[in-house]
């Protein structure tokens, strides 16, 4: 069976559990109600928000792995979400960000009127278009990947990313290299990383310190290009997207705990059938 490994805790306090799981059950719980009528018609209802519902089990793990998991289920250090990096996620961001659809807000930012984005709508299913109305003297003006919820991507230090905006590059936008920036629990910046050349992904390693990842483009001209695709993943991707992946946007949303159980050994002090469920928390 294959085993799955996984970070989780507080952004800034991200924790590797080294036991892979033996199970792990990401299923999309949609929330699809189904009505019959009496003459044989059907009718369903699906709910506008359907939270993601994940479901871990490990056969066996260390005890400074289960302590952890003990403090974020009891809420020991803070009273919110925990955030959680999918081990089989393949692109990091929201899906409709991922595929520069839909509305802007919450997914971009951007400084004062130097970008305007056109499109969008009030759906998820219109494409995005990035218009620079402006370049400051500084020669470039930057557009922002936003978290939905975090102050950025929670990160842990020496992780790997790869970063890349294959449609904006197909586009032609005049860019600089590929970049992130990189704070710390506090939302402090830290530094900044970049890929070496233009029209490339850049694979950058998470500094010391480093909680969130903010990933970014900046534009050094005016002009209109449709935003298109844009990937954000864990480890050196950048040759599979070269050759033409792309893959959709997995989400890294917050979580809640909502169920969390271990046995424990009396004997050797080991822990056991160790069981997690946790829930999406949406706006």
């Amino acid at each position: 069976m294959t085993q799955l490994g996984l970070w989780i805790g507080l952004p800034g306090a991200l924790r590797e559990i080294t036991d892979g799981a033996s199970a792990f059950d990401r299923s999309p719980d949609l929330g699809v109600t189904e009505f019959r009528s009496l003459a044989g018609g059907v009718t369903t209802w699906a709910p506008p928000v359907r939270p993601r519902r994940l479901k871990l089990t490990w056969d066996s793990m260390q005890q400074d792995d289960v302590q952890h998991l003990d403090r974020l289920a009891r809420r020991l250090d803070q009273l919110g979400p925990v955030a959680l990096v999918d081990p089989l996620a393949r692109n990091l961001l929201g899906g409709a960000q991922a595929a520069g659809l839909g509305p802007s807000e919450g997914k971009w930012s951007v400084t004062g009127t130097e970008i305007i984005l056109y499109g969008g709508g009030v759906t998820e299913v219109t494409p995005n278009v990035v218009s620079v109305e402006t370049v400051p003297a500084s020669g470039h003006t930057d557009l922002v990947w936003r978290h939905p919820y975090f102050h950025g991507y929670p990160v842990a230090p020496g992780q790997t990313y790869t970063w890349w905006t294959p449609g904006l590059d197909a586009a032609g936008a005049p860019m600089l290299p590929a970049r992130v920036s990189w704070y710390d629990a506090s939302t402090v910046f830290l530094s900044e990383s970049a890929a070496s050349t233009s029209g490339r992904p850049a694979v950058v390693t998470a500094p010391p310190r480093a909680a969130y990842v903010r990933p970014y483009v900046a534009f050094t001209a005016k002009g209109m290009w449709g935003m298109g695709e844009s990937v954000l993943a864990l480890g050196d991707v950048s040759a599979a997207l070269l050759a033409g992946d792309r893959p959709i946007g997995d989400g890294t949303p917050p979580y809640s705990i909502t169920r969390y159980s271990h046995v424990a050994s009396e004997g050797d002090g080991a822990y056991r059938d160790i069981s997690l469920e946790l829930v999406e928390v949406t706006p």
